[in-house]
C-alpha cells in the first residue's frame, strides 16, 4: 500500500481564460488535482492538451452539470474537497433597455447553473464529512454601477443566496465562503460583446447619446487596464485560503475598489453612495 498521500480534488469552472484558467494552474502548482471546466469543446481540448483533466460544462445546459460533475466523481471515487464556481458573462446595457428574456439567460449562466451544480455537490462533501464551495461573486454583488444592472442583479442574487447557504450549512464540515473581485485583467468585457449585440437595441434607445458617449468606447475600444486593475492571480492567492485555511473567511475582497466600495457602502447615506457610484 502506497504512503503517497492522495491529492485534494478540486472542480473549477469557467477555465477558458481569465480567473479559471489562472485558478486552475495555481492550484495545480499547490498539488491539487484540478478538474478545469469550460463551456465549449475547444476549450476543454486545450486545457487537456495543458496536462489538465477538463469535463465541458455549461451552466444552461443542465446535461452537462451532471455529466461534468458524474465524469469528476468516477475519476476521483466519489469524492471532490472543493468546488469553486468562477463562469460567467456580463450583459452591459441600461435597465430600461434589457429584455426580459436577456435577464433571464443571463441569470441562467450566471446564478441558476451555479446552484444547480453546488446543490449537486453538497450531498457528496456531506458524505465525506466536510468540502469547501467558493463562489467568485463581485464587488459588483454589493454595490451597483450603471450599465451594468443585469450581471448587479446576478451577483446580488449570489450572494444573498450564498450567504444563507453558508448559515444553513453551519456545523456540517463544508464551508461556504465568497470571493468578491473589482476590476481583474480577463475577457469579460469582450465576452459581454455578443451578449450586447443580441439583446440591446441601442440605436433606437432614449439613451442611444448616451451609449454612444461612454458604454460604446468601454466595450469596443481598447484603452488598456482599468485603475487598480489586479491580475487573475489575486483571486487565486484569494481561492487558495479559502480551500486550504482550517478556518476560511466568508468572505475575500480582492483590489482597492472593493475595499473602498465596502467601507463606503457603511458610512455613506444612500444619495451620497449613489453619486459616489454615477461619476
Amino acid at each position: 500500500m502506497s504512503d503517497t498521500p492522495i491529492a485534494k480534488s478540486i472542480l473549477i469552472t469557467g477555465c477558458s481564460s481569465g480567473i479559471g484558467y489562472d485558478a486552475a494552474h495555481g492550484m495545480r502548482a499547490r498539488g491539487w488535482r484540478v478538474f478545469a471546466a469550460c463551456r465549449q469543446a475547444d476549450d476543454c481540448a486545450r486545457l487537456k492538451a495543458e496536462g489538465f483533466e477538463a469535463p465541458l460544462l455549461d451552466y444552461t445546459d443542465e446535461t452537462t452539470i451532471q455529466s461534468a460533475l458524474a465524469e469528476v466523481l468516477a475519476a476521483t471515487g466519489g469524492t471532490l474537497d472543493a468546488l469553486f464556481n468562477n463562469g460567467a458573462h456580463g450583459l452591459p446595457g441600461a435597465v430600461e433597455d434589457l429584455p426580459t428574456d436577456a435577464l433571464r439567460e443571463i441569470f441562467e449562466s450566471n446564478f441558476f447553473g451555479w446552484h444547480s451544480l453546488t446543490r449537486a455537490v453538497i450531498p457528496v462533501m456531506r458524505a465525506q464529512g466536510g468540502g469547501r464551495i467558493v463562489q467568485c461573486s463581485s464587488v459588483l454583488g454589493f454595490v451597483t454601477m450603471p450599465w451594468r444592472g443585469a450581471y448587479n442583479a446576478t451577483k446580488f442574487a449570489l450572494e444573498g443566496l450564498t450567504d444563507t447557504l453558508r448559515i444553513e450549512m453551519r456545523g456540517t464540515g463544508v464551508h461556504i465562503c465568497l470571493i468578491e473581485p473589482g476590476p481583474v485583467t480577463s475577457k469579460i468585457r469582450a465576452n459581454s460583446i455578443p451578449h450586447f449585440e443580441r439583446w440591446v437595441d441601442w440605436k433606437n434607445s432614449v439613451r442611444a447619446e448616451q451609449y454612444q458617449r461612454s458604454l460604446l468606447k468601454r466595450l469596443y475600444e481598447s484603452s488598456g487596464p482599468d485603475r487598480f486593475e489586479l491580475p487573475p492571480d489575486a483571486v487565486t492567492k484569494r481561492l487558495i485560503h479559502a480551500v486550504e485555511s482550517p478556518r476560511p473567511r466568508p468572505r475575500y475582497y480582492v483590489t482597492l475598489p472593493t475595499y473602498l466600495s465596502g467601507i463606503l457602502r457603511r458610512i455613506l447615506p444612500t444619495r451620497a453612495l449613489d453619486w459616489v457610484l454615477s461619476r
